[in-house]
């Protein structure tokens, strides 16, 4: 058989993973596959044939060392899932710049190097919003992600000082269809369609992850999703394995809030045939395994 290494964390307690139910169809078609922490630096990779990136979710928390764990890995004999250029091309959420650069509509977004009060404070009258989005463009699971409104701004200014003192970070305004309605998740395996869900925060939250109490619910996109998830996959610089598409409705339209192409949740239990398509994406890719 094939040897197939799904990146994970040393510690994935409090988190919902959903992964292990690929273990099973990718053994029936020749496919041995073994979970391994990015943070084991005595990993041989050259022991695998393919290693395919998926709940490392603390990988924000160590950039750096994340991404020399993964050039460890595409050095080695083993491919890299998604590639190298993908991850380094996503890891910094000024891939939105990118994309937005090629038509494809995004939320609206200040970009900042450090923290600056006045500029911040701007976001308030530019969006035309009373609430705004202030979080870091390295950043996963909503770390360091801020809700504030003109108050909690002016009282929570040393903190954000701190926090963002040496660090890149965007401004947002708060979209209330986040509560109101919700953000659509689109998965992509291999360039193609494979499920959506949607995702709601918990009352009193914006948050829309697991962890912090959001709520799931198997949907199928309108043809208005699946045209603007289209266009984002055809933005990409290489392709993917595997895509999440975060949707947004904004201002009579839908718009991007994040391509998510390291370690995204790909919720194989909100639908059944999930798994089989990305065990067939994964063997367009790579094969089966020798003896299947």
């Amino acid at each position: 058989m094939k040897r197939c290494a799904f990146l994970s964390t040393d510690n994935l307690e409090g988190y919902f993973v959903y992964d292990e139910l690929l273990y099973a169809p990718l053994k029936q078609v020749g496919w041995d596959v073994e979970a391994v922490s990015w943070h084991d630096t005595k990993v041989d990779w050259n022991r695998f044939d393919v290693v395919v990136v998926r709940s490392t979710w603390d990988y924000q928390q160590h950039a750096s060392a994340f991404m020399q764990c993964l050039e460890r890995i595409d050095e080695s004999q083993a491919v890299l899932a998604n590639s190298l250029r993908l991850l380094t091309w996503n890891i910094s959420k000024e891939y939105l710049k990118d994309i937005a650069s090629q038509g494809i509509s995004i939320v609206p977004t200040i970009w900042l190097d450090t923290f600056d009060l006045a500029q911040v404070s701007a976001g308030f009258e530019r969006f035309a919003c009373e609430r705004l989005v202030v979080k870091p463009c390295v950043s996963a699971n909503a770390d360091d992600t801020y809700l504030l409104d003109r108050e909690q701004l002016l009282a929570q200014s040393k903190v954000l000082s701190e926090v963002f003192e040496q660090r890149a970070f965007m401004v947002q305004p708060f979209i209330e269809a986040v509560v109101t309605q919700g953000e659509y998740s689109l998965f992509y395996f291999n360039g193609h369609f494979s499920h959506a869900i949607l995702k709601k925060p918990e009352q009193g939250d914006f948050r829309v992850q697991e962890e912090h109490g959001g709520s799931l619910q198997a949907v199928e996109p309108d043809e208005e999703m699946l045209t603007q998830a289209r266009h984002t996959m055809a933005s990409l610089p290489d392709d993917a394995l595997y895509a999440r598409i975060d949707l947004l409705r904004y201002k009579n339209e839908y718009v991007v809030i994040e391509i998510e192409l390291i370690e995204p949740s790909l919720y194989f239990n909100m639908d059944d045939r999930a798994p089989a398509n990305f065990v067939e994406a994964f063997v367009e890719s790579f094969g089966k395994g020798d003896s299947a």
